[in-house]
């Protein structure tokens, strides 16, 4: 799905977050903001983590954990207060020191794709501020994630 021509269908996503679009998400140019589906996909990926059993206070514990490096977001449609959407999640590539979500914007219940976008995720060393080798339990977990959708968040 990293080929970001071609259009996801709702079909390839694993992991699914609601989201009401808010009044406040608007800008003076009467659509969601640009910079608020960063902030759609953010609550979609910890949503996606704490599916896949990854408590966030666990990475900060060992000082070992996820950290976006990169993250893109192909705009499709314009979407006005009010809106549902669903954003879709699921893991793409498996590198050595991190790995790829994928993500489809969703009216929701539909197939009408608002935008599509992906978030490159480095495995961080915190305190010596590098990337380290992805955990055999974590690449395993992110396989297993791929198969079988993770229970969906309320």
């Amino acid at each position: 799905m990293t080929d970001h021509r071609r259009l996801p269908c709702r079909t390839e996503f694993t992991f699914w977050r609601p989201v009401g679009v808010r009044w406040g998400d608007m800008d003076a140019l009467g659509h969601v903001n640009n910079t608020l589906y960063l902030q759609y996909l953010e609550s979609a990926r910890i949503g996606y983590f704490e599916a896949i059993g990854w408590g966030m206070d666990r990475f900060s514990a060992e000082g070992r954990g996820p950290v976006v490096a990169s993250q893109t977001f192909h705009y499709r449609r314009q979407v006005a207060y009010p809106a549902a959407l669903e954003v879709g999640v699921v893991c793409g590539e498996i590198r050595q020191r991190s790995f790829n979500l994928e993500y489809g914007v969703f009216h929701a219940g539909t197939e009408d794709l608002v935008g599509n976008g992906s978030t490159v995720i480095a495995w961080m060393d915190l305190a010596a501020g590098r990337a380290v080798e992805l955990p055999e339990e974590i690449r395993r977990c992110l396989e297993r994630s791929r198969g079988a959708p993770p229970a969906p968040s309320p």
